[in-house]
């Protein structure tokens, strides 16, 4: 394997580990914060112990995401120098505006809250964790606007070599990255909601704290299915971006190998790389795949062999994870509304309990299939158009990255274990426990002194 190959991998482990961490600190931050906003507004205890339960897990993912995040930057001068000194002066603005403004303000107030409890009035008590979870969502928008440039770039010019950025508003109202950023951050939210369900379920099966899951439950149950629903509605207009603004990479979604006007969307289809045609495309749809991409059912949609072979991206791959991205979100969509319709029954339904726990990993994967369709997709280019992934490698030989991507995927395994287990343990443990706040009333007998 040459540095270009080796380097992709080594980046593809470091961000697919890394985003395990970020969608569970989005959803469970917002969580945390509606739950602790229900106690202020309704003075339930059991909603203060829900902002208590449901903040350590947010805690604990936080701590190891932040330790995965800050080597994952360091790749951009250690494996991808050329790539970092072509376009720094776009793409290094807006991660230092990420670093300085949100996560600061994050790291900031999530220590506000954690040694606010008592000190603190309930209301801002409760504004600190917004604050968080605030700063986590800014944080999500800056990254994913600088990935929204590379897949779109903007407001720039070549100037001596280098891509510099002319227009600074057009960076920062991409739409290619706005619409990445919704689409993540909905996927996070869900992710989040089924976390918490999946954990409430476990519980709820075990009769453990019945009240006080059952009121997660509900609150989860909304929350999840108006995201899951509004991931699907921001999916079929980022498909449609995609269609205008990555020809290439829609038709890799779709295994499209010769252009079609009208062309049909297949329920089932088994394309073949190596020969450049499907090997089996069943049951086909007229005209749905134009529609979806162009709101037409005869509008034209070019295939892959519009574009010389390096220009092309990994078909069978992409194409894969795009059906296994769509179709979690169809199932996350159809769970999400029985734990809506069932929320106030809910220690009744055993089945919907029985299911839920085994759902906790499923978002995790239509994420990582989500990030491969959108990377593995862009290929070979490593700016969309402008600068090619073998262009942008540290000059930087194969040994020094063959000794280090072991070295990240034994650290990060170990990291990962650690997190599982903290996560397992807390999660199985349940809220602490209600304080007795009965006070016993001292009396002293009275003492008479005659003088």
């Amino acid at each position: 394997m040459d540095v270009v190959l080796l380097s992709r991998l080594q980046f593809a482990v470091a961000t697919m580990f890394h985003f395990i961490f970020v969608p569970l600190t989005l959803g469970l931050s917002l969580l945390t914060a509606i739950y602790e906003t229900l106690y202020v507004k309704t003075k339930d205890e059991d909603y203060k112990r829900a902002a208590k339960f449901w903040g350590k897990l947010f805690l604990i993912n936080f701590a190891l995401g932040v330790v995965t995040g800050i080597t994952l930057e360091f790749q951009f001068g250690t494996n991808w120098s050329r790539y970092s000194e072509y376009v720094g002066d776009i793409f290094g603005s807006l991660l230092a505006i990420e670093a300085t403004l949100a996560f600061f303000l994050e790291s900031t107030f999530i220590a506000v809250w954690v040694f606010g409890w008592n000190r603190l009035s309930p209301k801002m008590h409760a504004a600190c964790i917004w604050l968080v979870a605030l700063g986590s969502n800014i944080s999500a928008l800056w990254i994913l606007l600088a990935n929204g440039w590379m897949q779109h770039p903007v407001g720039y010019t070549i100037r001596n070599g280098r891509a510099e950025m002319t227009s600074f508003f057009q960076v920062v109202t991409n739409s290619f990255g706005w619409l990445e950023f919704f689409h993540t951050v909905f996927g996070a939210f869900v992710l989040g909601g089924f976390f918490v369900l999946g954990i409430c379920a476990w519980h709820l099966l075990r009769k453990n704290e019945v009240v006080f899951f059952k009121k997660s439950f509900q609150v989860a149950s909304i929350f999840t299915l108006i995201f899951s629903l509004l991931l699907l509605f921001e999916g079929h207009f980022h498909g449609a971006e995609v269609a205008e603004k990555q020809p290439t990479k829609l038709a890799a979604m779709e295994a499209l190998w010769h252009t079609e006007k009208g062309a049909p969307m297949y329920l089932f289809l088994v394309p073949d790389d190596q020969h450049e045609r499907n090997k089996i495309a069943l049951f086909p749809i007229p005209g749905l795949m134009s529609f979806l991409a162009h709101h037409s059912f005869n509008a034209e949609i070019k295939g892959l062999k519009e574009w010389p072979k390096d220009e092309r991206p990994p078909v069978s791959l992409t194409f894969w994870s795009f059906r296994l991205m769509v179709g979690l979100g169809t199932l996350f969509i159809l769970l999400s509304l029985w734990a809506f319709l069932r929320r106030q029954n809910i220690e009744k339904e055993r089945l919907l309990l029985r299911i839920l726990p085994w759902c906790i990993p499923l978002p995790y994967l239509a994420h990582e299939a989500g990030w491969i369709v959108a990377e593995v997709g862009r290929q070979p280019w490593l700016v969309y158009g402008l600068m090619k992934t073998s262009q942008g490698v540290s000059p930087i030989s194969t040994l020094q990255v063959g000794f280090s991507l072991p070295a990240f995927v034994i650290l990060y395994t170990l990291l990962g274990v650690v997190d599982i287990y903290l996560l397992v343990k807390y999660a199985r443990k349940g809220p602490e426990k209600v304080e007795n706040t009965s006070k016993t009333e001292i009396v002293f007998p009275k003492t008479v002194t005659t003088y």
